[in-house]
């Protein structure tokens, strides 16, 4: 009974931490893809929410923001010399790859989130692809291969530092997506962080698509192949024949 009754004061009069939600927007949730499109930037944009104000000597709040496009299965082969030829020794399908990966957050990641859940919840470079029942020998190799490639081509990237925070309530970041990124529906998770744990998370999505007269060839190129040869046929034909006549007149004069 004395247990109870200690137990009954220590919970009154231990402050209760604040309920945090966070409600975030985007800029945009939608890109289309023309023949002139170079990249464009994102920029995600939200608040948090207290149900009640933090008690004294809170740890600071850190957010994550994760963008992630389609996931692809990609096939990875491993090159190795012999007889002083580079040949292909060895080729893994790799699932559950992100076409696109990009991360922002306030402080460095290995700072402010614990390991368990950076696997868990996907969050860093280290666990963008993840290889779903893959049984094969050094299946993490080929996937680290993946990012690492995809790195270099600027599909994924990790900007630390980047997302501003205003006295823990506001935050605000610009997400740049590359001008190689594929159609799809694309994934913007935030992460409220507190003491290395996520306390809230959100998603919104972006769509991707081509737009303007590249749909056309492409939905002509897929659905009548026949019709687009004849119809590049037919441009190259007049494109040849503008060029001689140019040259031609250009010769005369």
């Amino acid at each position: 009974m004395l247990r109870i009754l200690i137990a009954a004061i220590t919970l009154a009069t231990t402050p209760l931490l604040a309920q945090e939600t966070v409600v975030v927007d985007l800029s945009q949730n939608r890109v289309d893809i023309t023949a002139t499109y170079s990249g464009s930037e994102i920029f995600v944009f939200g608040a948090v929410k207290r149900e009640a104000p933090l008690p004294e000597g809170a740890s600071a709040l850190e957010v994550a923001i994760v963008i992630e496009g389609p996931l692809e299965t990609v096939t990875v082969r491993r090159k190795e010399k012999k007889l002083g030829i580079w040949v292909n020794t060895d080729a893994v399908e790799v699932n559950e790859a992100p076409s696109f990966f990009s991360i922002a957050t306030t402080s460095p990641l290995s700072d402010m989130l614990n390991d368990g859940d950076r696997r868990d919840y996907a969050i860093g470079l280290d666990y963008a692809v993840r290889p779903q029942g893959q049984a094969e020998e050094n299946i993490e190799s080929f996937a680290e291969a993946i990012s690492r490639i995809r790195q270099d081509d600027g599909l994924y990237s990790q900007r630390e530092g980047i997302v501003n925070l205003t006295e823990e309530t506001l935050f605000e970041a610009n997400i740049l997506l590359p001008a190689n990124i594929v159609e799809g529906d694309y994934t913007v998770r935030v992460y409220l962080i507190r003491d290395k744990n996520i306390v809230s998370d959100t998603s919104l999505a972006i769509t991707v698509r081509k737009a303007g007269l590249e749909v056309w060839l492409y939905d002509m190129a897929h659905n009548t192949p026949l019709l687009y040869g004849l119809m590049s046929l037919l441009v190259a034909l007049v494109a040849g024949y503008g060029a001689s006549e140019i040259f031609r007149r250009l010769k005369r004069a």
